[in-house]
């Protein structure tokens, strides 16, 4: 079975794009995400400031 896989390098190529693309689409929603959060508690603190 391994030497199928071996022999044929476009199943190799058609796993690992799909695997960057979520990487890369993952990292960039976690990264929205903390970024929102940290306006969030800004915005908390400047508030908090202000009484």
């Amino acid at each position: 079975m391994i030497e199928g896989v071996v022999a044929r390098p476009d199943l190799w190529a058609s796993y690992i794009w799909p695997a960057y693309i979520l990487t890369i689409g993952g990292m960039i929603a976690l990264l929205a995400w903390s970024w929102t959060a940290m306006r969030a508690a800004e915005k908390r603190a400047e508030e908090l400031k202000r009484k």
